[in-house]
């Protein structure tokens, strides 16, 4: 569950308390708000932008990574928003899963697009419940 670059800084003492439920909830298609007690000190600036709106990305939802650039301020920006999500210590807290490219193609994704596949169509199943 931890992408590449993780570190132990990256979690405060108080978040693991409960994960292995919320956890357990997301994967049995439950949905689930994940703690906002990140440490993304390691990150850079713009890491951390596209990290931070990447996370409002509502759960059952999409957007492109033109659309995060464009929050971000930075409209010229979408290929270097997909290598920020490519370094994304957090998968699925920070919901690097719920963003495609303009057209609706999936893009790329730290654990395969094969798993980005299955999470949106987890996603989207529970969205319909």
């Amino acid at each position: 569950l931890l992408g590449e670059g993780v570190n132990n800084t990256v979690w405060s003492h108080n978040l693991f308390n409960g994960l292995v439920e919320r956890f357990k909830t997301y994967f049995s298609g439950g949905k689930m708000a994940f703690p906002d007690e990140l440490d993304l000190s390691a990150a850079t600036p713009f890491q951390r932008k596209v990290w931070e709106i990447t996370r409002l990305i509502p759960y059952g939802k999409t957007k492109s990574y033109t659309w995060v650039a464009e929050q971000i301020k930075k409209p010229e920006a979408a290929r270097a928003v997909g290598q920020a999500l490519a370094r994304n210590p957090l998968p699925i807290i920070i919901p690097c899963h719920r963003v495609l490219t303009i057209d609706g193609r999936l893009g790329g994704f730290s654990g395969g697009v094969e798993i980005k596949r299955h999470l949106l169509r987890l996603e989207a199943s529970a969205s319909i419940r």
